[in-house]
C-alpha cells in the first residue's frame, strides 16, 4: 500500500468538505473530528444502507434510539466503573503517556529520543469513560458517565422492548449512536477518536452452546459478505479471533474483522458472544426480572448475546482509503454509488447560454427530488469532471445543444471515463438500476 495514501486522503478530506479537524479555528482538540457536506452524506448513505440491510428488510430485528446519559448504576453494574480500562505508561523523560499494549507507538517514542535511553512507568490501569456532573447546585451534582459504548442503552431496555413488541429469541436490537471515550493516545485519522459513532446489533438466542455458535459464525459471515458488497477489496480485509487474555470482560468469544490499513491491520468490526453477562448483571444491580418467558413452555431465561459492533467512522475511513485511486493524472474515490455523497452532477456545456442552463436546471431540479444531486457550471467540462471524481460522483450529466433538440443528454462513468448519449426520459431508471442494482 502506497506510504503516503493516508496523508493524501486527508489532504482531499480537508479540501473537499469529506472531514475536518475538530475546532480547528482554536487549535483543534486532540481525538475529535468534524464531517463536511461530503463526509455528512457519506456517513448518512453508510448508516442508511446499514439500517434497511438490519432493520428495514429482516423481520427479527427491531430498532431503537437510546439516550448518551444514563443513571450512572449502569456502568457500574455493566463493569464499565472497574473493568473499561487500557493499561497506561509514561515515559519519565518528557511525560508523554501511551498504552501499554502498543508495541509500535512506544518504540517509535524510544526511537525519538535518539540514542538517549528512557524509562517507562509501571503500567497503571486508566479508565476510558468520559465523566460529566448534572445538577445546579454546587457540590450536590450527580457523577455521570458519557456513554463508552452503546450496547448498555439496549441491555437497560430490554424487558421494555420485550414487553411492548412481540419479538422472541431469536431476535435482534439495532442501534446507532455516538459513543465517547477517553483514549490515551487518540491517532491515525479518524481511526481512534475519543468521540465516534457506532453502528450495534445486539442479537439474543437461547442459552444453548450449539446455537451460540451457530449465531456467532453466521453473523461474522454477514459482515464480511455485507463490507464486500460496499465495494471494499476482499484481499484487504480479514477475521482475527480475540486470545484468552485478549477479551473484553463481557466475552465468551469475539473476533474482529480487520483492514489492511496504511499503518496495519485494524479493527472496523467486532463480533461478540456476550452470553448473558449484561442482562444478569443489570437483574442483579436493578433488582428487576429481565428473563423472558417462553408463551408455549413457560420456561423463563436470560437470553445469550452475539453483538456486532461496528464502527461508522471506521468504516466511512477504510472504504475512503480503499476507494482512493490515482490513475492517468487524475484523483478520484472510486465509491460504491450507493454510498457516493452525491449520486450524479449536471452541467449546462456552456454557463453562458441560457437556453441550455434552463434545460440543464430542470433536469437537476427533477432529479433532486429522487437523489443527491449536484450541479457545476464554473470552468470548462474537463475541471468538472475532475471535480466531481474527487467527491467520488458516479455520473456526470452533461447537457449540450443536441439536448434541446432530442432530449437526450451525455452520461460520463466516473470509473471508466467512457460516455454515452441517454434520453432524459429514461435517466431516472438509469440511475435507480446503476445506484442500487
Amino acid at each position: 500500500m502506497d506510504d503516503k495514501k493516508l496523508e493524501k486522503l486527508v489532504a482531499l478530506c480537508k479540501r473537499r468538505g469529506f472531514i475536518y479537524p475538530g475546532s480547528e479555528i482554536y487549535g483543534g482538540l486532540s481525538g475529535t473530528w468534524d464531517y463536511g457536506p461530503m463526509g455528512s452524506l457519506l456517513k448518512k448513505n453508510i448508516k442508511d444502507v446499514w439500517w434497511k440491510d438490519i432493520v428495514q428488510l429482516r423481520d427479527d430485528v427491531v430498532g431503537l434510539d437510546g439516550a448518551i446519559l444514563m443513571n450512572p448504576q449502569v456502568w457500574v453494574a455493566s463493569g464499565h466503573v472497574d473493568a473499561f480500562t487500557d493499561p497506561l505508561v509514561e515515559c519519565k523523560s518528557c511525560h508523554l503517556r501511551f498504552r501499554a499494549d502498543k508495541e509500535e507507538e512506544i518504540l517509535d517514542h524510544q526511537n525519538s529520543h535518539n540514542d538517549t535511553k528512557i524509562e517507562w512507568t509501571t503500567p497503571q490501569k486508566f479508565n476510558l469513560l468520559v465523566k460529566s456532573y448534572l445538577g445546579v447546585v454546587e457540590g450536590a451534582q450527580l457523577e455521570v458517565f458519557l456513554r463508552g459504548e452503546i450496547t448498555q442503552g439496549v441491555m437497560a431496555n430490554f424487558k421494555n422492548v420485550i414487553d411492548s413488541t412481540r419479538v422472541k429469541p431469536p431476535f435482534g436490537i439495532a442501534q446507532i449512536g455516538k459513543a465517547f471515550r477517553n483514549e490515551i493516545t487518540p491517532g491515525n485519522f479518524t481511526f481512534r477518536s475519543r468521540e465516534f459513532e457506532q453502528m450495534e446489533l445486539q442479537y439474543f438466542i437461547k442459552p444453548e452452546v450449539e446455537a451460540g455458535r451457530i449465531c456467532f459464525e453466521y453473523w461474522k459471515k454477514f459482515w464480511m459478505d455485507w463490507y464486500l458488497g460496499l465495494g471494499i477489496n476482499k484481499d484487504n480485509l480479514r477475521f482475527k479471533d480475540h486470545e484468552d487474555g485478549e477479551r473484553a470482560h463481557y466475552a465468551v468469544a469475539a473476533t474482529d474483522l480487520e483492514y489492511q490499513a496504511p499503518w496495519g491491520w485494524a479493527e472496523v468490526l467486532g463480533v461478540h458472544h456476550r452470553g448473558d453477562w449484561d442482562l444478569k448483571q443489570h437483574q442483579q444491580h436493578s433488582g428487576q426480572n429481565l428473563q423472558y418467558t417462553d408463551s408455549q413452555s413457560g420456561i423463563s431465561f436470560l437470553p445469550w448475546d452475539i453483538e456486532s459492533s461496528i464502527g461508522v467512522d471506521r468504516t466511512a475511513l477504510f472504504i475512503l482509503l480503499d476507494s482512493y485511486r490515482e490513475s492517468e493524472g487524475r484523483v478520484f474515490l472510486k465509491l460504491h454509488p450507493k454510498l457516493a455523497p452525491l449520486k450524479a452532477a449536471v452541467f449546462p456545456l456552456l454557463p453562458n447560454k441560457p437556453e441550455l442552463v434552463e434545460k440543464a436546471r430542470q433536469v437537476y431540479l427533477d432529479l433532486k427530488s429522487e437523489m443527491m444531486v449536484g450541479w457545476d457550471d464554473r470552468g470548462n467540462i474537463g475541471k468538472r469532471y475532475a471535480s466531481q471524481d474527487e467527491v467520488g460522483t458516479p455520473f456526470c450529466l452533461t447537457v449540450d445543444f443536441q439536448s434541446l433538440e432530442d432530449n437526450t443528454l451525455t452520461v460520463r462513468d466516473r470509473d471508466t471515463g467512457t460516455q454515452e448519449r441517454l434520453k432524459i426520459d429514461s435517466l431516472k431508471d438509469y440511475l435507480s438500476t446503476k445506484i442500487n442494482g
